[in-house]
């Protein structure tokens, strides 16, 4: 019988073990769930928006024991894990607030009948596959736009964070919603593809890496299933010549370390115009040196483990390679001894292409600095990349600096002399190899929604 064992990243102990399911057990789960769905969609969409509600209320009054149990899962700063319970909260709120207007039926004149309706349909059972570096807010993202509009939903979490999964599951019925129409599926990569293949299965969505991407839509794709996929990035942050250097470089720093650095849209290349590039590396490296790395259960650290020590392996990998291919440690890049998944905020300078810092994502608290001849040249840096999900302008001319965003930033969202993860209301979700397809701002509630249209020729 397969097990997946979770492991706290700061220590190394173990916290729990898993069975994983069977092929039979997961599809149970999953025709469990189409039926109970068959139930959900019936509900109106006010009564939906009422549970969601309610889901909030759930996590906010579970708050403290999920956000201990995401950091004892993945490394997360406790702060951080409980500013993530909140958003998860934010998101509920706001689905409910704005869901049934989202979704409300669409009156329309066509040619060819006496008058025309569009109404928003749910599609059937929504798959996701999720990550581990927000082991709730992936989840709710996906989770609850799809609750709203009437489909049921599988989640198969990262085995780093299983437990996150299932308490979840929990909470979402302590909210108020039905047995099996929020369903967690702790199975292995070959079910996973089974599931996907499942006839009562009718969209797929995840967030990795664009590998994982890719073989995850060409499943789908070959049974013919809608899928959304938030995949990788390697976001540019430029420091255009109008800078304020002191709010680039703070803004900077934490656009890259926020979360250990494990974020998607962290910043990660920062491409400094030649006027400035000197200054800002003197204080950006300030930053850096000053970080405090430990304990993130303690309210003082500034930095804890990544969620693993794989993944630190593959993270100082790209950094031996990259400075083996001319790139310069500026701070950090060694591994510390010890226990845990501890790795130190490093900036790596003389970035170029050809290195890993400068070409691939780096998953971890590793900044890569790229000198760029002036703000035109930044500009086609920032888009010399085969992924596009966020990025960043740091620039004295708001104006200038927003018809940069707009006309000239090929990534599907932008940051302007701030840093931030997600809100509710703005749409998520990237270009190039970053995937397709929107979560949020309106946008994710109808990914996985029919849009029906329905002629009338007479009343």
């Amino acid at each position: 019988m397969a097990t997946v064992t979770t492991v706290n990243p700061a220590t190394g102990k173990d916290i729990e073990t898993y069975t994983q399911m069977t092929k039979d057990e997961a599809f149970k789960k999953v025709a469990a769930c189409h039926e109970a769905f068959t139930k959900w969609k019936t509900r109106s969409l006010e009564e939906r928006a009422e549970i969601i509600k309610g889901i909030g209320k759930a996590l906010r009054d579970n708050k403290e024991e999920l956000a201990q149990l995401m950091t004892a899962e993945v490394g997360k700063l406790i702060g951080d894990s409980r500013d993530e319970v909140e958003l998860c909260a934010g998101i509920c709120d706001y689905t409910a607030k704005t869901g049934p207007s989202e979704l409300a039926d669409e009156k329309r004149d066509p040619n060819n009948a006496a008058r025309g309706i569009v109404t928003y349909s749910p599609i059937g059972v929504i798959y996701g596959i999720q990550p581990w570096n927000f082991p709730s807010y992936q989840v709710v993202r996906y989770a609850i736009a799809s609750l709203m509009v009437g489909n049921g939903v599988l989640l198969k979490h990262s085995s780093l964070c299983v437990g996150s999964g299932l308490m979840l599951e929990k909470i979402f019925k302590e909210g108020g919603l039905p047995d099996n129409v929020f369903t967690v599926l702790v199975i292995d990569h070959d079910t996973s593809d089974e599931i996907i293949a499942h006839d009562k299965v009718r969209g797929v969505t995840l967030t990795g890496s664009d590998g994982a991407g890719r073989h995850v839509a060409e499943k789908a794709a070959k049974v013919i299933k809608k899928t959304v996929m938030e995949l990788g990035s390697n976001d540019a942050y430029m420091v255009l010549e109008d800078a304020d250097l002191d709010l680039a470089t703070k803004v900077c720093a934490q656009a890259r370390l926020y979360n250990n650095g494990q974020t998607c849209i962290n910043g990660k290349r920062f491409i400094v115009t030649d006027k400035v590039y000197d200054a800002f590396i003197e204080k950006f490296v300030a930053r850096f040196e000053g970080v405090e790395t430990g304990d993130p259960t303690k309210e003082g650290t500034d930095m804890g483990p990544m969620s693993s020590v794989d993944q630190r392996k593959d993270l100082h990998e790209q950094v031996e390679k990259s400075v083996s291919k001319g790139a310069k440690i500026a701070c950090g890049g060694k591994v510390p001894d010890g226990p845990g998944a501890f790795y130190p905020a490093t900036v790596l300078t003389d970035v170029e292409p050809g290195q890993p810092a400068y070409d691939d994502e780096l998953f971890g608290p590793v900044a890569s600095v790229i000198r760029a001849k002036d703000d035109e040249d930044a500009m086609r840096i920032a888009n010399d990349s085969r992924y596009g999900l966020g990025g960043g302008i740091l620039c004295g001319d708001t104006e200038r600096a927003i018809e940069l965003a707009s006309k000239h930033f090929d990534t599907g969202m932008v940051y302007i002399n701030t840093y931030g993860v997600a809100d509710p209301s703005m749409p998520f979700g990237g270009v190039k190899d970053s995937g397709y397809g929107r979560e949020h701002g309106g946008f994710g509630v109808k990914e996985f929604a029919n849009a029906k249209a329905i002629f009338i020729g007479s009343d």
